[in-house]
């Protein structure tokens, strides 16, 4: 997919229906020559829609109209090439928790999270937010400052209490500071401009990052989650789980974080693209719906659904692929298999 066709996909299929400003930018861009070519200057991991627009609005840009953002952009390309070689997307949805929490709350407890990709941290902390699944009693602390609502479809086991978490900690190549202006600010950039809801969950999820400020080491992934893994407590069953990252990944990069996932004790859960994994695309039992964005949610490479890529749905297969796989680590009695474990 070239330039052109990566803004027209990002206006076409993750932005319509979510965000009229970012779909007109995004769609006009994609048929603008000299912008594409500017953009085509940057490494091909630094084109992404989602880092130019919210490095326009880090600086200060027009996003009011194609013509001044367009103008702008042109004008500022020096300050704006430069904002998105040294920043990344980091999208910190802690909505996501909502897509997570069946998973988590059916492993044993009490648990040691690990998030790879982990951005500011903000989805390390599912015990603490309250959910609300349909039309179902909220579940966790009423005095939450953040609620998600997730919309749910097929046989969703809905958790009956909120996991028991006493170990959390993550990995990034670049780890946001919910205590810095700078970083915070980043992280309001990355939500799309209409979308208050959003940036008022990002807000209140900071709060509470803010009082407890999580474990967050700089790497890459492939070489820290198995330090992480091995400084888990005693007793508590380690769960790596990332979203919406191994996509800004090569290709053999992800196959080196599978092998490492393979080979540690404790569970894996994956919410990504439907392609991004491959042995959880093949055992998909059927096709990821066409027009819109989801992302495939597994537990140790077994795909249990389809979720919304902010966490606002979940669609439950009707039945699930058992391959008789356990979980991570053979040499540990922590792998359980789907059936079993939901």
């Amino acid at each position: 997919m070239d330039t052109a066709q990566r803004y027209r996909a990002f206006a076409t299929r993750e932005v319509h229906g979510h965000s009229a400003i970012y779909e007109e930018l995004a769609g006009r861009a994609a048929d603008d020559e000299e912008l594409i070519a500017l953009i085509d200057q940057l490494p091909e991991p630094k084109r992404q829609p989602n880092l130019l627009l919210a490095s326009v609005r880090f600086l200060g840009g027009p996003v009011d109209g194609y013509r001044p953002f367009r103008s702008w952009v042109i004008a500022h390309w020096d300050q704006v090439s430069a904002t998105m070689l040294r920043r990344r997307t980091q999208t910190n949805e802690p909505g996501r928790c909502a897509a997570l929490l069946p998973l988590l709350a059916s492993l044993p407890q009490p648990l040691a999270l690990i998030e790879a990709g982990a951005s500011a941290g903000l989805c390390l902390y599912p015990d603490r937010y309250q959910y609300r699944y349909d039309d179902r009693p909220p579940l966790g602390p009423s005095d939450s400052p953040v609620s998600l609502t997730c919309r749910t479809s097929g046989p969703m086991p809905f958790p009956e209490r909120l996991p028991t978490v006493v170990w959390r900690a993550g990995v990034d190549l670049n780890p946001l500071d919910v205590r810095d202006a700078d970083d915070m600010r980043w992280l309001e950039c990355l939500v799309w401009p209409e979308q208050r809801d959003r940036l008022e969950r990002l807000r209140n999820a900071a709060r509470i990052a803010q009082a407890e400020p999580p474990h967050l080491v700089r790497g890459d992934p492939n070489q820290a989650v198995r330090d992480l893994v091995s400084q888990a407590p005693r007793g508590a069953t380690p769960v790596v789980f990332h979203s919406a990252v191994l996509a800004y990944l090569p290709s053999e990069a992800r196959s080196a974080f599978a092998e490492t996932m393979r080979s540690i004790p404790g569970h894996w859960i994956t919410n990504e693209g439907p392609r991004i994994v491959p042995a959880v695309e093949a055992r998909l039992p059927r096709s990821a719906p066409p027009g819109r964005a989801v992302f495939a949610l597994a537990l140790d490479e077994q795909p249990v659904a389809f979720a919304g890529p902010h966490g606002q749905s979940l669609d439950w297969f009707q039945e699930t692929v058992d391959t008789g796989a356990s979980g991570l680590g053979n040499d540990t009695p922590l792998g359980l298999r789907l059936t079993d474990t939901l």
